[in-house]
């Protein structure tokens, strides 16, 4: 027998730990703590049932080698057999390749109107409704924390949280974490009048929400707070008293809002949620980048001048710029049937994670 890695050898004990733990009726007095804890026993199943996979057909190849060297009939099985072996130990090796910390964890994501004026607004409130839509064929919740409406009704911006109901190791991060960068879109503005096609863009930057604000080490003497009445489309009131939230961090110049729960005391509670991921990812990136300055992160700030991804109405195609990828279906994605393009771009990921071993 091949002698057990020491990583599969840990994540060995880890799965007979938390399987232990998962029994246990206490864990399950803290949800948080449970869900954490079945997120990361869903997480590492794969990788103890492709092992003891592994083993078996590699126990079963033994005997099958030792049984055609006295009878030659046996061959074939042993051919089969070593396919077998190799087809698991390559899915293995994948398995251990280094994995996103965050791929279970929910998302906060934001849209924001770009170059375009009116029309870039409309596009950003396009997008907000594809990411929607999108959740809801995966049957996840959406909560709009802000938003901030142009004379036409589109997006200037708009705070979308984004939360699954499970406990699955491929959480919504895991999905659509690749959606950070600059959004291009070529059509024909409703307000166009000779029926030209124009250019114009928006930005969506998104970040894995961490479980607790407590783990994100946030100073109050850091921040400005700034409380106002929650408006609507076209700058309407739709609440008579201050309960939206403004809050800046001012170390970073990092600028949350949230208008969309019932309380100024919610809508607060919500924004600290919001400033605590976006605080969590520019400190992982940050480190990400003097670890290994040519591994380049996604793209998370609009100011980026680099384009993701392309919407051309009149083709009705879609390209991502990243894997040049196309597809002559953005009706449909636009609807949220976005599963090709995102099973596309983390197979690149895992490509590159691999590369990087």
């Amino acid at each position: 027998m091949t002698e057990t890695s020491p990583a599969v050898e840990a994540m060995l004990a880890e799965h007979a730990d938390l399987e232990r733990r998962l029994a246990d009726p206490e864990l399950h007095a803290d949800p948080a703590a449970a869900r954490k804890a079945g997120r990361r026993f869903a997480q590492i199943s794969p990788v103890v049932a492709t092992y003891r996979k592994l083993e078996t057909a590699r126990g079963d190849l033994e005997a099958a080698r030792e049984l055609a060297a006295d009878d030659a009939s046996f061959a074939a099985e042993v051919d089969e057999l070593a396919a077998t072996v190799h087809d698991l130990d390559t899915t293995l090796t994948d398995l251990l390749a280094p994995r996103d910390p965050h791929d279970a964890d929910d998302i906060v994501l934001e849209v924001k109107s770009g170059e375009g004026g009116e029309e870039s607004a409309l596009f950003a409130a396009d997008l907000a409704r594809m990411y929607v839509r999108y959740a809801e064929r995966h049957g996840w919740n959406v909560t709009v924390l802000g938003e901030t409406f142009s004379d036409l009704g589109g997006y200037k911006d708009a705070t979308l949280s984004i939360t699954s109901k499970g406990d699955s190791a491929d959480g919504v991060w895991s999905r659509m974490k690749f959606e950070g960068g600059v959004h291009r879109v070529q059509r024909v503005p409703v307000t166009e009048s000779q029926g030209r096609v124009h250019t114009s863009a928006a930005g969506v930057l998104v970040y894995p929400e961490p479980e607790e604000v407590g783990q994100v080490q946030i100073d109050d003497s850091d921040l400005r707070v700034d409380v106002y009445r929650s408006s609507g489309k076209g700058g309407q009131g739709v609440n008579t008293t201050d309960s939206a939230v403004r809050i800046t961090h001012l170390p970073t110049g990092i600028v949350v809002t949230c208008q969309n729960e019932r309380s100024q005391l919610q809508n607060k509670a919500r924004a600290m949620q919001v400033l605590a991921a976006r605080l969590q990812l520019l400190a992982e990136e940050q480190a990400q980048a003097d670890a290994s300055a040519d591994r380049a992160s996604q793209i998370r700030t609009v100011d980026r001048s680099e384009r993701i991804r392309t919407y051309n109405y009149p083709e009705n195609r879609i390209a991502d710029h990243r894997i040049n990828y196309k597809a002559h279906n953005l009706d449909q994605v636009l609807d949220g049937d976005m599963d090709p393009l995102f099973d596309a771009l983390a197979a690149a990921d895992r490509q590159s994670r691999l590369q990087s071993t």
